[in-house]
């Protein structure tokens, strides 16, 4: 497990320090009497001492957390103070740090997070402490959970459990976001937690790469609040701690590249954002994970990823990491391996190629092929028949889309086809019947200018040769 965040850490010290009136709470019937002997007994003890404790009765320690054999859990029975419930929570962690193969027996309950899971609930202030400490003791649960074949459970409370993770991630505050990714980071230990966390990607992935973006420069966010602490050590504003953990967790996810990599890029530009990164990493640490997940998302998506690779100048970015003094020997691989890859691939390319990929990956960027004169006349009749016309269609499909916030991706797609009327005028009806006049005729009123200036020049083409927009 990674080191709890810093802040839980100092919310979980001063919980410990708090006096708890727990015969007070035995006279108010809150807690039984054989609630409060378990108590003590595990309770400001030396580690040995709690150590004996709990293996020589883990049963009775199993039902006062969790409830079980006619007992209810400490946390449904002390439901309504919340100074016990914080307090048991802690208690809970810290018995779990000094005999954490309890945890083998608290998992093996039939619903270890039935009272825990209620903490979760949406509060209305994000650094409420019950929620923070619940979400932390159920992390600690699920980690082992997770790589234990017949847990029950996990896959149900997973998904709540990203959920609320992922209202931490979503926040300006740098120390809940580190608190959400460090979670994560404990809880994406297989295939199936990670297809857990990726079909809430909206939820959970989303909010890590606008992380990613601010550290590249691509935004900008207000990270003030009482748990983010200023550190000279960052990049764009993103602590290098909570970037370092950002990019542990997209690196987990590169593990199952084959199902989520072509997702990452199309979805979240993963390439051309690496690239930036890779960059201005400033440490041999960041550099590594970056390194490391290109290398098993092109290697697991090489007929996809390569092309968009060459597309974002991955070659040069990763070149100049050569410059760098390295001494971490897998990132050296790494390095190497990359440089293989893309140069091997560079060696197999054609413009066409280049172009050819961009259009099917479905984002299109000011690529030199766009604007090249010498490229359009040598390939535009190459772009219409290629595979019975596909690319065209394809910009049809991506000009039929929306694309806010990259508004860019129409004019290209505009500028395409007015490059395509120019070179092979006669392709005009064919061009019609694949959609391409009626959605370039629908952009003339875009909000944005560029493409509303893109469009009129691809209907110009057409009016050029015929006289007609029809």
């Amino acid at each position: 497990m990674a080191d709890p965040a810093a802040y839980i850490l100092s919310l979980q010290n001063n919980i410990r320090q708090r006096p708890i009136s727990w015969e007070g709470a035995v006279r108010a019937k809150t807690i039984s009497d054989a609630d409060l002997k378990a108590i003590k007994s595990i309770d400001k003890v030396r580690t040995e001492q709690r150590k004996e404790t709990i293996e020589s009765d883990s049963k009775t320690y199993c039902s006062l957390l969790l409830g079980g054999g006619g007992q209810r859990s400490i946390f449904e029975s002390a439901a309504k103070r919340q100074d016990i419930i914080q307090y048991m929570l802690v208690l809970a962690g810290d018995v779990l740090e000094d005999v954490p193969e309890f945890a083998e027996t608290l998992i093996k309950h039939p619903d270890p997070y039935a009272h825990l899971l209620p903490f979760l609930k949406q509060p209305s202030n994000l650094e409420e402490p019950i929620a923070l400490l619940a979400s932390t003791l159920i992390t600690r649960l699920l980690s082992p959970a997770i790589d234990t074949k017949g847990a029950p459970k996990v896959s149900e409370t997973l998904p709540v459990v990203y959920k609320y993770l992922s209202s931490l991630s979503k926040t300006s505050d740098a120390g809940l976001q580190d608190i959400a990714v460090q979670h994560y980071t404990n809880l994406l230990k297989n295939t199936a937690s990670r297809k857990i966390f990726w079909d809430l990607r909206s939820e959970t992935v989303a909010p890590l790469f606008e992380i990613l973006k601010t550290a590249g420069g691509a935004a900008s966010k207000d990270s003030s609040s009482i748990l983010s602490t200023p550190t000279a050590a960052s990049v764009g504003g993103v602590s290098l701690q909570l970037l370092y953990h950002v990019l542990f967790v997209i690196w987990k996810l590169s593990f199952d590249g084959e199902t989520l990599g072509d997702g990452l890029d199309d979805e979240y530009d993963l390439i051309p954002l690496y690239v930036s990164l890779v960059r201005i990493s400033p440490k041999e640490k960041t550099t590594r994970l970056l390194l490391a997940t290109l290398v098993n998302l092109l290697n697991s998506n090489p007929a996809s990823l390569l092309p968009a690779a060459a597309l974002a100048h991955l070659h040069p970015a990763v070149k100049s990491v050569q410059s760098r003094h390295l001494t971490d020997p897998e990132l050296l691989d790494d390095l190497a391996t990359l440089l293989t890859l893309l140069e091997d691939h560079a060696k197999s390319q054609t413009t066409f190629d280049l172009y050819a990929a961009e259009v099917r990956g479905g984002h299109l960027r000011w690529s030199p092929p766009h604007r090249s004169a010498m490229f359009w006349a040598e390939n535009a009749r190459r772009v219409l028949e290629e595979n019975r016309g596909e690319l065209p269609q394809q910009l049809a499909e991506i000009l039929g889309r929306d694309w806010e916030g990259d508004t860019q991706v129409l004019a290209i797609g505009c500028n395409d086809v007015a490059c395509l009327v120019k070179e092979v005028p006669e392709a005009r009806s064919k061009l019609e019947r694949w959609g391409l006049k009626g959605r370039v005729m629908a952009l003339m009123e875009h909000r944005d200018g560029l493409v509303r200036s893109e469009s009129l020049r691809a209907l110009g083409e057409w009016f050029r040769y015929t006289g007609t927009l029809n």
